[in-house]
């Protein structure tokens, strides 16, 4: 079939100037190119250029080739080929720069820094086609497809177009980052130069200057490249303010390439920057330390669903009524975790503010102290109740219920939680008083230093199911066959073993009464209700299992009976009897600080029914078609979710499609970027022998091997004595400790899961390093000292 005329518009439709582009025109000119135009049209000095459209990608690649060699090879249909050299000869012809603007580049989380082609010096019409081809092809390249497939891009979505842009012969060029990438200070610019092409400093070709300049324009720090020849202070702040200016009008810091020639500054590329970590922020002590405790329960970002139908609807009034019930202070669990469009842009601690009620409830709380003791509040009429509901509501079948019953569900869950929160104002005040006291005791007999071993060993939940862990190792351990399985299958192996197999049925058993009990625990956090619980997951269970399996784990150290001892011991405490008084107060301390854990281990029963009618809300709107999987409704707002999912709402589809999509992008610019900055919560300490610093957990000092542990995928590979290094740790993480010679967690405090469980076992543990997770290696001999919070090297 002969072709139509080449038109005018067809001119247009393939090839418009660069100009005619802005940030709303993704799908037809890729992101490079819609960033670039945006700037042309916001005054920025940007070379002339053209884009070769998506259409006229889509028209080329009609027969559907994905191969880089087949596209290389391509021969244009006349109407685009036509519309390019038309489009190439209105910008003049002559030396110009041909990049890559895929509708899948340049986007937040998705920068695609050098995965597709970039082609400079290109003259003549010949040529260009050439290099037009080449860079449609590299959206097939090997590095590229890897590239999307990390990031979930689904290739049927990909298209590409080109910028065509006249050529600066560029005296200087380079990079500048509008925030400094490793701190995120905000008000830093960070500029790499070199003389001629920028494309030496982006390839990582030559080591560049490299320049700081603060916010009042000041230079922070500059380090000379390889080239004599650099720029001088008046160029760098010329740029360091284009580079603001930018930033301002895309609104979050920005990735640009630059150059100058003949003494004009050209913007080249700009992009979002990706991994950046929020502003350091100034936190007084309490922040500090509430936060570091906080962060750890987030070892990633909060989706919005989890945000907005689990966090604060049901979590936050439980720290809020606490904060105000037990001492009249406000807390403000919101602005704890600001959200843009349901997204969390960053972790705030927070300051509770006193109101004018703080007297009066304090003064209830010594009340209640008297009337409440802690030992005994798994008998309160409300916790039974509160047990009451989270079965009935476990037993429904959540695809009988009308829509209507099914979104009450989240009512009733906020009602019962409401239950475990009345049970801790009641029932805690006793142990800040015994704590209290026995703390002013200990420091009149001069033996403060027993105080933390004397108040662990509370019998909890955690422990009873560490217990029947350690039951279900021993029936392992004494089965050859079982032996033989957990030493050599691999976790998803090991699971279908355990799932399917005939010699595993008794350990089946037994592994089925403990997830009917303890099922409900976390996996990862109380805060992630996304995430499996211990009854979901099918690995983490007998992760567990394999780490106390593979050898014998000694028996805890009763390390408050040794404090006993020692206090007892005391010449004072002999001839005046204090010692019944101590061993009073640390038992009622003790049975606080199982309070505390236990209904922490309660709040989580709330969390399958949740996940499940979560699951049920997303699961019918998907078969209506509003949504693409039941999966996505993770990535909505409870405000959103529909009235009545009810198939043919076409425009209410599109707009909940187009949140889920637009958050998902959001999410995946963040996922590699801390949720606070490392530096607002942690106080490095200068010491020149150390490895890592961090908060002194206690336990003294041990030697050994390293191993990082991420997740309960890994919990098998803890080896006996070897040191357990991990971003943050959770009850579900307590066996662990049994096997670990110490232990190094990037975040959390010394009231932490890590640090509590490390000083009962007698084991060192430096909290709050902040980065151990990436600075030690697995195989690494190191040195924790506990006591003084320090990791060293092996000298």
């Amino acid at each position: 079939m002969l072709e139509e005329p080449l038109s005018h518009r067809t001119h247009q439709h393939f090839c418009a100037p660069l100009e005619s582009f802005g940030h709303g025109d993704l799908d037809r000119a890729g992101g490079k190119a819609a960033n670039l135009g945006e700037l042309i049209r916001t005054g920025f000095p940007v070379p002339a250029g053209i884009v070769i459209s998506t259409e006229a990608y889509q028209r080329a690649m009609a027969g559907g080739a994905t191969s880089p060699e087949v596209i290389g090879e391509l021969e244009l249909p006349e109407r685009v080929a036509s519309s390019i050299r038309a489009a190439y000869a209105a910008l003049g012809g002559g030396v110009v720069a041909v990049r890559s603007s895929a509708t899948a580049e340049d986007l937040p989380g998705a920068a695609f820094a050098g995965q597709q082609e970039t082609y400079l010096d290109v003259t003549g019409d010949d040529q260009l086609l050439s290099e037009v081809r080449d860079c449609w092809a590299s959206l097939w390249s090997e590095r590229a497809v890897s590239y999307r497939d990390r990031l979930g891009i689904d290739p049927e979505t990909v298209t590409m177009a080109v910028v065509v842009q006249r050529m600066v012969p560029a005296e200087f060029a380079g990079v500048m980052l509008t925030a400094h990438p490793v701190s995120g200070d905000r008000g830093q610019i960070v500029i790499d130069s070199h003389p001629g092409l920028g494309e030496a400093v982006v390839s990582g070709a030559v080591t560049p200057d490299h320049a700081v300049i603060s916010a009042d324009n000041d230079l922070d720090e500059r380090r000379r490249g390889e080239s004599s020849t650099r720029l001088d202070d008046v160029d760098l702040i010329r740029i360091a303010e284009m580079g603001r200016a930018v930033a301002r009008h895309f609104g979050r810091p920005q990735d640009i390439e630059w150059a100058i020639a003949d003494g004009q500054l050209w913007a080249l590329q700009a992009r979002a920057m990706t991994a950046l970590p929020p502003p350091v922020r100034k936190l007084n002590r309490f922040q500090r330390t509430f936060g570091a405790v906080l962060v750890e329960m987030m070892p990633r970002r909060p989706l919005p669903m989890e945000l907005t139908g689990w966090i604060l609807p049901v979590l936050a009034p439980l720290v809020e009524g606490m904060g105000y019930g037990l001492a009249g202070f406000q807390i403000d669990f919101e602005a704890m975790l600001p959200a843009d469009d349901g997204v969390v842009t960053e972790y705030i601690p927070p300051t509770p503010r006193p109101t004018r009620h703080v007297p009066t409830h304090l003064v209830r709380s010594i009340r209640r102290a008297r009337q409440y003791q802690p030992g005994d509040w798994s008998t309160d009429p409300r916790h039974v109740r509160y047990l009451s509901e989270v079965s009935e509501l476990g037993d429904l079948d959540l695809t009988t219920l009308t829509w209507r019953e099914l979104l009450d569900l989240g009512a009733r869950v906020r009602s019962a939680s409401e239950l475990v929160t009345e049970v801790r104002i009641d029932f805690l005040p006793a142990t800040a008083v015994a704590m209290a006291r026995l703390r002013m005791l200990l420091k009149a007999l001069g033996l403060k230093q027993h105080f933390s071993a004397l108040v662990t060993g509370g019998e909890t939940l955690t422990r009873q199911a560490t217990e029947q862990l350690t039951e279900m190792a021993d029936m392992v351990r004494e089965d050859p066959t079982l032996t033989e399985r957990f030493a050599s299958l691999d976790a998803p192996a090991l699971a279908t073993f355990i799932e399917n197999h005939p010699d595993a049925a008794q350990l089946r058993e037994r592994l089925d009464e403990f997830k009917d009990r303890f099922g409900h625990r976390e996996t990862t956090s109380l805060l992630m209700v996304h995430d499996p619980g211990w009854g979901q997951d099918p690995v983490a269970v007998p992760e567990l299992i394999r780490v106390l399996a593979q050898q014998r784990p000694d028996t805890r150290t009763d390390v408050a009976e040794g404090a006993q001892r020692a206090i007892d011991a005391h010449p004072l405490v002999r001839r005046s009897g204090l010692g019944r008084i101590v061993r009073s107060l640390a038992r009622t301390v003790r049975d606080g600080v199982a309070l505390r854990e236990d209904t922490h281990f309660e709040v989580a029963r709330l969390m399958p029914v949740t996940r499940a009618m979560i699951a049920e809300i997303g699961r019918r709107p998907a078969d209506a078609g509003l949504i693409l999987d039941a999966e996505d409704v993770w990535y909505l707002r409870w405000s959103e979710v529909p009235a009545e999912p009810s198939p043919g709402e076409t425009g209410r589809g599109q707009e909940l499609r187009s949140n889920l999509a637009r958050r998902r992008e959001a999410l995946e610019a963040m996922a590699s970027a801390p949720i606070v900055n490392p530096a607002s919560l942690y106080r490095s300490r200068s010491t020149n022998d150390a490895l890592l610093s961090g908060v002194a957990g206690g336990g003294g000092r041990a030697t050994g091997t390293v191993r990082v542990v991420h997740s309960a995928a890994d919990f098998g590979q803890l080896q006996t004595g070897e040191i357990l290094v991990c971003p943050a740790t959770n009850p579900s993480w307590t066996p662990l400790f049994t096997r670990a010679g110490a232990v190094v967690v990037d975040n959390g405090g010394l009231a932490s899961h890590a640090a509590i469980v490390a000083r009962e076992y007698g084991i060192p543990a430096v909290m709050a390093t902040g980065s151990g997770t990436t600075t030690l290696r697995d195989g690494q001999t190191v040195t924790v000292d506990g006591d003084a919070g320090l990791v060293l090297g092996d000298d």
